[in-house]
């Protein structure tokens, strides 16, 4: 049959370990997907993805996390996170801290992730001059500046990292 392209059948393999950053990549880019049927699905693959171990409390709930649709509003802040991620740009925050303190601040983003409960967007803080974790829920407003930030690599920004030598 012409134009049938075959692939040699290969025994299957057990899929690769993700690393921190390639697991928050995927959740940033399901979280503002919605709740449409390929938003339901890439879940239910991230979900299969991650099951492969089993898993104590904390990772339990962080996967329930991951894999379920974010409300509207936070839906709309990570799609503007995500494309500052993407694009290099700043954003600036309207950020209520736990003591309901309120502040703007400009940050580079660099990655997201999810831990518990909660979904963090991880940055350069501009004002603390350091990086900071801000938790999407207490993000009041989020806008991207046009500025660019700079280029930092994601897995220096995640926890437990193990930190090497460069």
């Amino acid at each position: 049959m012409a134009n049938v392209a075959t692939h040699p059948q290969t025994a299957p393999t057990a899929p690769a370990a993700l690393t921190a950053a390639e697991i928050a990549a995927l959740a940033l880019s399901l979280a503002h997907l919605g709740t449409g049927p390929q938003a339901t699905t890439a879940r239910r693959a991230l979900h299969t993805l991650l099951d492969a171990a089993p898993h104590d409390d904390v990772v339990t709930t962080t996967l329930a996390t991951l894999t379920t649709p974010l409300d509207t509003s936070t839906s709309d802040r990570a799609r503007v996170v995500a494309a500052a991620i993407t694009e290099h740009r700043v954003v600036r925050l309207c950020y209520g801290d736990a003591g309901a303190n309120v502040t703007i601040r400009e940050v580079e983003p660099v990655t997201c992730l999810v831990h518990r409960d909660h979904w963090y967007l991880v940055g350069w803080c501009r004002m603390r001059r350091g990086v900071r974790a801000f938790r999407f829920d207490r993000i009041l407003a989020v806008e991207s500046t046009g500025l660019l930030a700079r280029h930092r690599r994601a897995d220096r920004y995640l926890p437990f990292q193990r930190r090497r030598a460069d």
